[in-house]
């Protein structure tokens, strides 16, 4: 039993000196310690202020461009509302056109009055569709010759300083 309480003792004696060399380190190394942790908390906090500040840069800029969006939006809206209306607009007239001509040619088939409308129709509907600025100038173009000669047409036979019976420079337009 000696023994055993001889090398307990032993035993107890090594781990308090492990302890002991322990303690010793960390009384030695405490500043080097407190510094690294120190430093450690300063730079997480720089790490959070940095953070904090790149995610507030990052929500100016994404409500800059959600506003730059939305005035885009707006402005599209705008634009394309505006050209339905002018569309519209350009329909009616057309449609304006097509009674015109029925009632200057009372005497001729509704088919060549509708068929006057349809040419001008096909005429506003390129014009309209296409994206290519100069033929929709041309298209523009061709298509105020053809309502101006329709109704200067129609107002000379209505005033009966033509005696041609039918819109015969209209009829060529549209042969063209």
């Amino acid at each position: 039993m000696a023994l055993l309480e001889r090398a307990l003792l032993a035993l107890q004696s090594l781990f308090h000196a492990a302890q002991t060399e322990d303690l010793k380190w960390k009384q030695q190394h405490q500043a080097e310690q407190l510094a690294l942790k120190h430093a450690q908390i300063l730079a997480e906090k720089q790490l959070e202020i940095e953070l904090q500040k790149k995610t507030a840069q990052l929500a100016h800029e994404m409500a800059l461009l959600a506003t730059e969006y939305d005035a885009q939006l707006l402005i599209l809206k705008t634009k394309y509302q505006q050209e339905v209306k002018d569309y519209k607009q350009y329909l009616q007239s057309l449609e304006q056109l097509k009674v015109s001509i029925q009632k200057s040619y009372r005497h001729l088939p509704e088919a060549v009055a509708f068929t006057i409308h349809h040419h001008a129709k096909q005429l506003l509907n390129q014009m309209w569709e296409t994206d290519d600025f100069q033929a929709k100038l041309g298209l523009e173009m061709q298509l105020l010759q053809f309502m101006t000669t329709v109704h200067e047409e129609s107002r000379l036979y209505l005033a009966g300083e033509t005696k041609n019976t039918l819109p015969e420079k209209t009829l060529a337009l549209i042969h063209h």
